[in-house]
């Protein structure tokens, strides 16, 4: 637990769109296998709520990474970005002595 209130609400933000991440690419994982239906106005609200959160982040990852043949992991590389930054702000805090 960090003794610093600005790196811990950084730390929460990146963590809570972390999640946010997961959920969206479990969400498409569901309708592309037909588990729920985008016809129905919860999924489609829900749906369109996490890509509107997501999509500032990985409209230009995806158009930055190589076709891979429908395979999107621009999810991956912002979570591994994601989980980059927090640690950079972690150690920049420390090294400025103020975590």
């Amino acid at each position: 637990m960090t003794s610093n209130p600005f790196l811990w609400l950084i730390l929460t933000l990146i963590d809570v769109y972390f999640w946010i991440i997961l959920a969206t690419v479990i969400l498409s994982w569901l309708v592309a296998f037909n588990v729920v239906n985008r016809t129905n106005p919860y999924v489609r609200q829900i749906g369109q709520a996490l890509q509107r959160l997501t999509e500032p982040l990985l409209g230009p990852i995806r158009k930055r990474l190589p076709d891979l043949g429908g395979i999107d992991i621009s999810p991956i590389v912002l979570l591994i970005g994601l989980q980059f930054f927090g640690m950079l702000v972690a150690w920049v805090f420390r090294k400025l002595g103020l975590a």
